[in-house]
This record gives C-alpha cells, structure tokens and sequence, in this order.
C-alpha cells in the first residue's frame, strides 16, 4: 500500500518547508542569466581560440534551454514571495527557452492534476520513445523544436474549445500572451535582418539548439518507466546528481518530492527529499543509470494498449 502524500511530512515540517522567499530566486535567476550572457559573449568573441568560443556556446546554450526549470518554477508560483514576479520571471524565462508561460500554467496545472496517467495527462500526448532511433530523436530535440512550432501556431490560430486544461474565459488571454510573445520573435528576427549580424540565429536559436539534448536528457528521466498510477510515489522518478546539475534545473531533479508536494518552493526540495526519499519507488543515483535503464527496456516505455487507443 502506497504512503500517503499527508504522511510523508508532518503538517508543521511541510508548513515550515512551504514558506516563500524571494532570495533563493532572485539569486538563482541572477546567476542563470548571467550564465546565458557570459557564454554569449565568450561566443560572440570573434578574437578568442575556438574552443574557447564552443565553451561558451554551450553555455549559453544549456542556460538557455535550462530557463524552462526556471519557467516550471515560477509557473508554479513558489519561486518568488510576489504572484506579480513570478508571473512576470516565468514570462521572461519562457521567452528565452521557447514556452509560453501563460499557457504552460494550465498545461502543467493539468499534467500534476493527472500525472502519468494515459488519456488524461497532456505530457503522455508527445511521442514516448521505444526504439533507440526514436530515443535519438527524442534526445535531439527534433521533436521538441517541430511540436513547438506546431504548438505555436495552434495557440496562435488554431481552435481551443477542446483542448482540456483552457476553458473559454482563459483562451483570449492566452491568445494575447502568444500574439505578444511571437511579436517580440518577429521583431528580433526584423532588427538581425537590418543589422545584418544574424543575431536571432547565432545567438539565440543555435545556443538553444546546442543546449536541448541536456534538457532532453534530464526531462526524458522525469516520469519515462514509471508506473502509469495515480500513485505519486511511483510514477514519478527522483534522480541524485550532481550539485552542477541540480543548481541550472532549480533542484528538478527531486522531481517525486516535487509531484508530491507541488506547494514547496524549488529551495526546499533537497530538505523535503530527506524524509520523503526512503517512500519513492523511483529513486536512482544519476542520469546515466537512469538512461542505461531506459535503453535496455525501451519497449516497455510504450503507454498501455488499452489507454493508447482511447
């Protein structure tokens, strides 16, 4: 018999552990920006050796791509003390990694509302993986940058009334969010044109490229292999690595501890996962052995018959 969520931690631990401050946050987020500008700028230095300059291409890539852990924080309206700077922080950020944030709220909402569950869980809609050239693909981002632009231009244009986590009073918000956000890619891709420096490309979409098989690779880890249940100590995985990674995805990696207690902001996770860790039944040591898992059992990714034909 699974533990149950209100067991885990004790009603005065979890009040303790869900209290909100802003430092850790405006931190993180000072950091994570400087990381994105401080590998522009070595990549834009024409004058330094290339090695130099493909460092900071892939570290102003894998910030880029790594400001949705960002985004998910800020979506969940723990990050930061103030609803207004969450908000504000998550748009931003979903600005840089390529999300809208005003739709992913509710696309994620939904997501913990259901999660791993077949037929219900709006993450279980993009393609699982199981094959290796599928892993591959999955891994490269292809699929990611395709379902993206697709996204896009339903939100943009497309019709909404079916889609479950937008009811009709937040698709006209949404709409506007999209329109903005597409406005300020538009005006980017206008300014590189006249300035003749390509600066949309060489300093936005190939950094981001560069760094989404990083993103890939932890997010694949997430859920993939887990229980299709309603049981939040087993459909979700926890990963124990290294304090590198843990820091550009806003300590994601606690993930389990995360879909059990939505409420605690991303700081207090690694105390969370102190009690909570000896209950999860997906509870591994590094993304290479989750990988090296996933790999040898890829079939068995697949979502149940009887939910993938529903």
């Amino acid at each position: 018999m699974p533990a149950s969520p209100s067991v885990l931690l004790e009603r005065s631990r979890l009040a303790e552990l869900n209290e909100l401050r802003s430092g850790p946050a405006a931190l993180r987020l000072a950091c994570h920006l400087g990381l994105i500008g401080a590998g522009g700028l070595l990549w834009g230095l024409q004058t330094l050796p290339l090695g130099l300059r493909l460092l900071g291409l892939v570290a102003s890539g894998v910030g880029l791509a790594t400001a949705f852990a960002g985004l998910h924080e800020c979506s969940h309206r723990t990050a930061f003390s103030s609803r207004r700077v969450n908000d504000a922080v998550a748009w931003l950020l979903g600005l840089l990694s390529f999300y809208n944030a005003t739709a992913y709220r509710r696309y994620h909402q939904w997501h913990h509302r259901y999660t791993h569950q077949p037929g219900l869980d709006p993450e279980l809609d993009d393609p699982v993986p199981t094959s290796p050239g599928a892993y591959l693909l999955e891994l490269s981002g292809w699929q990611w940058w395709t379902g993206k632009l697709q996204g896009y231009a339903r939100l943009l244009w497309g019709d909404l009334s079916a889609v479950p986590y937008l009811n009709a009073e937040v698709i006209p918000q949404v709409r506007r969010s999209v329109w903005l956000q597409a406005g300020l890619y538009l005006l980017l891709a206008a300014l590189s044109l006249i300035g003749g420096n390509g600066f949309l490309l060489r300093f936005w979409l190939l950094p981001l490229a560069v760094g989404q098989p990083f993103l890939r690779f932890v997010l694949l880890a997430e859920h993939s292999g887990c229980s299709f249940s309603a049981d939040g100590t087993a459909n979700t995985r926890t990963t124990l690595t290294n304090p590198v990674v843990r820091w550009l995805m806003w300590n994601m990696p606690f993930h389990a501890e995360h879909h059990l207690y939505p409420s605690l902001p991303f700081h207090a996770l690694p105390a969370a996962h102190e009690l909570i860790g000896p209950h999860l039944q997906h509870l591994d040591r590094g993304y290479v052995a989750v990988h090296r898992r996933l790999l040898a059992n890829l079939p068995a990714l697949a979502l149940p018959a009887a939910s993938g034909a529903a």
